[in-house]
């Protein structure tokens, strides 16, 4: 059962046989568990560093075992955490990469073509979407889609999908408030595509039969142009950007679960983790696809879960609780 956790086998039945027999020896655990006196001290100590473990009050040089409700409970809050602090760290990964492969492409003459203004890349993304053959992928950052836009790719799309060019399409979590970009992409999930959302995303992206691809010239301002890729070290690397993140996304239709620890939903963990590292509201709502508002809303939630009055208590009080 705890092998799952990273605890060992040994470990593990010291652990349950502690559990049953709270009052035996080391050397009455060993023959329990069939284990030597010497492989019952490793799993104590094994155990004390998952804190399942703890010194005894009624019986001092003994262990007690913590409850499994206790923790388990701790463990999963801790692995929780690492994971969201990796997932995190990815996220920044992600953006530096999208743009170091977008300067590298733009001074590479020959495997990158630049293209100024909206029609423009609004015309090679038609001509792309013609093209394909197997595969479109696309990371579309921000909490709202304009209609007119969503409309204007639904002709090109469901061609594409009628040809069997497979449609993998990434959103922000935000986009779920907005009516217009999931009637669509339930529209696209009724056709045969693919949509995921998470709370940080790379910067906008598709690629083309894994052989092409459009990055913005500036991640901040995807309207200043864009650069059409063909170098296929760059494109592998963008693809294998985009898996990464399609990996952590959750299925449009599928609900995103609250950290049972800590009632926390993705999106909220993120948004406490980059107020943490100074953003002001502002950033970390452009970030997560947020208004102002929204982050206000969150955080008053947040607050008034931990008992805190202000948002340096909050901060202090998540970090205790392991919330970050």
């Amino acid at each position: 059962m705890l092998e799952a956790l990273g605890v060992t086998a040994p470990a593990t039945a010291v652990y349950q046989a502690m559990l049953d027999r709270p009052g035996d020896s080391v050397e009455q655990l060993a023959a329990f568990c069939g284990l030597s006196p010497a492989q019952v001290h490793a799993g104590l100590d094994e155990l004390s560093r998952f804190m399942l473990v703890r010194a005894s009050s009624e019986c001092p040089g003994r262990m007690r075992a913590v409850a499994p409700e206790v923790g388990l409970a701790d463990i999963l809050a801790r692995q929780e955490a690492d994971l969201a602090a990796r997932q995190a760290q990815l996220a920044t990964s992600r953006a530096a990469l999208t743009r170091l492969v977008a300067e590298r492409a733009y001074h590479r003459a020959g495997d990158a073509e630049r293209l100024m203004g909206m029609d423009a890349i609004q015309s090679r993304l038609e001509l792309l979407g013609r093209g394909a053959v197997t595969e479109v992928l696309g990371v579309h950052p921000g909490s709202h889609r304009r209609p007119e836009d969503l409309e204007a790719g639904r002709g090109p799309n469901e061609a594409a999908l009628a040809r069997g060019v497979a449609i993998k399409s990434l959103y922000q979590e935000s986009t779920r408030n907005d009516p217009h970009a999931t009637n669509y992409a339930h529209w696209l999930l009724s056709r045969g595509g693919e949509v995921r959302t998470a709370p940080v995303l790379p910067q906008r992206l598709v690629i083309v039969d894994r052989s092409q691809a459009l990055v913005p010239v500036d991640p901040a301002d995807s309207r200043k142009g864009a650069l059409h890729v063909s170098a296929p070290g760059i494109v592998a690397a963008l693809v294998d950007l985009f898996e990464q993140a399609w990996s952590i996304a959750v299925p449009v239709g599928a609900v995103r679960a609250e950290d049972p620890t800590t009632g926390l939903s993705d999106t909220e963990r993120e948004l406490l983790r980059l107020l943490g590292t100074g953003l002001t509201d502002e950033t970390a709502g452009q970030r997560l696809g947020l208004s102002a508002r929204t982050v206000s809303r969150h955080m008053s939630s947040i607050m008034e879960r931990l008992g805190a009055s202000s948002r340096f208590e909050a901060g202090i009080k998540a970090a205790q609780k392991g919330w970050l």
